[in-house]
């Protein structure tokens, strides 16, 4: 999701400056305006901006009365004044007026950046706490990012838009869950949804990061740094570098190691064995744990500064028995999957009302692995109840009523989805509001729905 900055100055060798330092940070959709006046005409016409920048003094039209017009039409827009060393008195008014802050001429590259960075960073806070406290979810304004995540739940929803809002930063992520929640896939989709998406994305299983091979994986080496070496080789940062670093598993780092981790999230800086140079570590990272890293930091194993600085940006991922309402989707998308080659996969009525009263510790990784091997014994055609594993079919009962039983025994992805909404719309006594709600849909959708199924 690009980030959208408008910069309003009438000196052009100043635009052109700010234009490249915005670039070279990686912020590509930037907009110049040398005229405060057209600048006004495009807020009056519906731009909405994410960051301002706007120079105080102009002709026609000051940066203050434009400040005026960009907060009373984007309230959430950010905006950084730019100021003469006489005018700070100015830009502190102009804070009164919903500034974010000011810079005084002549501008550091930077001091530019660090300020646009922090902006941006109190913007995508402010969206957050507006979120969780809204009760209905706003759309993603990427879906397309997230589009391996399948789900309908409220709770998975806002979690979705969060992780959006906090793509758009660099701050490091943590993310936790059960195993098999889909971590990795979330880290995926919040590479997918920031500014380094056309960068690589890189996957480290922290678990198997041993001491003696941790600087040489990590940092690189060139040619004769040690017994072996007989040529440079890149490590994780330098792969990485423009793109984002996916610690899985961070929990089981040695502690020998954390330290190391440390400097570099601090620093942003590394040197490559055998070389005393030096090398910025343009990264983001984003790390994962089905651990209990607070425990861990509480028995001293694992260090409190590194799992601040992990812990920038906490997303928590529930365990699909808090999420059941995407069992079905879950199960309609991985038969999908399973029919290639023109042969379809299907599910027998009493199979799939099987699966959805089952508690599944192992996760969406289980029902993928079960409908797989399911799918394996029933010969590529249906999967029946026979072919489920045997510990599937004494489930744990659950306190939602069980799915209508049906001649039907080929269950298309849009026969799942009408199968569920019938029966929430049941559980919750026919009640539409509440359906909905629990659906995860708005009422208007659930209503087109129950009228193509027939219901009133």
């Amino acid at each position: 999701m690009a980030l959208k900055i408008l910069v309003v100055d009438d000196e052009i060798d100043f635009l052109d400056s700010v234009e490249r330092a915005l670039t070279m940070a990686g912020y590509t959709d930037v907009h110049l305006e040398a005229d405060s006046r057209q600048a006004a005409m495009r807020i009056a016409s519906g731009e909405v901006y994410d960051i301002a920048l706007l120079d105080i003094s102009m002709p026609s039209l000051s940066g203050l009365e434009l400040l005026q017009q960009i907060k009373a039409g984007s309230p959430t827009t950010e905006c950084i004044m730019v100021t003469a060393v006489n005018e700070v008195s100015v830009a502190v008014e102009c804070m009164r007026w919903g500034a974010y802050d000011y810079m005084t001429k002549p501008i550091s590259r930077d001091d530019l950046t660090l300020k646009v960075a922090r902006a941006l960073e109190r913007r995508k806070l402010l969206n957050i706490l507006e979120l969780k406290s809204r009760e209905t979810i706003p759309d993603l304004a990427n879906p397309e990012a997230f589009k391996e995540i399948v789900t309908q739940a409220p709770r998975m929803r806002r979690l979705l838009r969060e992780a959006e809002l906090h793509a758009v930063s660099d701050v490091p992520v943590l993310i936790t869950g059960e195993s098999g929640t889909g971590k990795e896939l979330l880290a995926r989709a919040v590479h997918r949804a920031s500014r380094r998406s056309s960068r690589p994305f890189t996957p480290v299983n922290m678990a198997s990061v041993s001491d003696p091979l941790f600087d040489a994986e990590f940092f690189g080496h060139t040619k004769g740094a040690f017994t072996g070496a007989e040529r440079d080789r890149a490590g994780y940062l330098e792969h990485t570098n423009g793109g984002t670093l996916f610690l899985d598993e961070i929990g089981y780092l040695p502690a020998s190691l954390q330290g190391k981790l440390l400097r570099v999230l601090q620093e942003g800086e590394y040197m490559k064995l055998g070389n005393s140079r030096l090398k910025k570590a343009d990264i983001r990272f984003i790390a994962a744990t089905n651990m209990d890293i607070e425990h861990l930091v509480q028995k001293g194993s694992f260090r409190q500064d590194l799992y601040y600085r992990l812990k920038g940006a906490w997303l928590h991922l529930p365990p699909l028995s808090e999420r059941s309402t995407d069992i079905p989707l879950l199960i309609g998308r991985f038969l999908e999957e399973l029919s290639v080659n023109g042969a379809r996969i299907t599910m027998s009525p009493d199979a799939f009302e099987l699966l959805l009263n089952y508690s599944f510790p192992g996760n969406i990784r289980e029902l993928k692995s079960i409908l797989h091997a399911s799918a394996n014994l029933a010969a590529g055609s249906e999967i029946s109840r026979q072919v489920l594993p045997k510990y599937i079919k004494l489930p744990r009962p659950r306190s939602a009523a069980k799915v209508p039983k049906t001649t039907e025994r080929n269950l298309t992805l849009e026969e799942l989805e009408k199968r569920h909404i019938l029966r929430v719309y049941s559980e919750t006594g026919k009640n539409k509001t509440q359906a909905a709600k629990q659906l995860g849909i708005g009422i208007n959708t659930l209503r087109r729905k129950l009228d193509s199924y027939g219901v009133e």
